[in-house]
């Protein structure tokens, strides 16, 4: 009985130390900082890549960049648990943790002029997991939703 006990406890020391590493492992913007116009895209399925080629198309909206891309980040500031963790300008990376856990989901956003408007590439990804249940398609189409609001 004591052995069991042991190794419940182990056991559950190491769940912890997983959880915690999950939850304050830094971030740092060199690997997270990614441009979705030259970025590979992953085989895994914990990923959303828009642009010419991914898994969804650029899209091409009226506003001029400077606007869009203001738009975009007051959406994404606003989202919870979301702060910027890199870029300017028309460049950006925000990291989003989930409500729970606190896994760290990552995306990262260029935007360029098209014409009188803005073409936009976007690459949201999660950090742990082999998959993302589709929270950061949701996230992405959310946030180009409100732009076009």
């Amino acid at each position: 009985m004591r052995r069991m006990t042991d190794i419940l406890i182990i056991l559950a020391v190491l769940v912890l130390g997983a959880l915690l590493f999950v939850r304050f492992a830094p971030s740092d913007p060199a690997d997270w900082h990614a441009d979705p116009l030259t970025v590979a895209k992953p085989a895994r399925p914990n990923h959303w890549l828009i642009r010419d080629g991914g898994d969804a198309p650029a899209v091409l909206l009226p506003q001029p960049p400077d606007q869009v891309m203001a738009r975009l980040d007051s959406i994404a500031r606003a989202t919870p648990r979301t702060r910027l963790l890199a870029g300017t300008g028309f460049h950006k990376t925000w990291r989003t943790r989930s409500a729970t856990l606190g896994f760290p989901d990552y995306t990262s956003v260029r935007v360029e002029p098209a014409g009188a408007g803005t073409r936009l590439t976007l690459y949201a990804r999660a950090r742990f997991g082999s998959s993302d249940f589709g929270v950061n398609r949701k996230r992405a189409e959310g946030w180009i939703a409100q732009i076009a609001d």
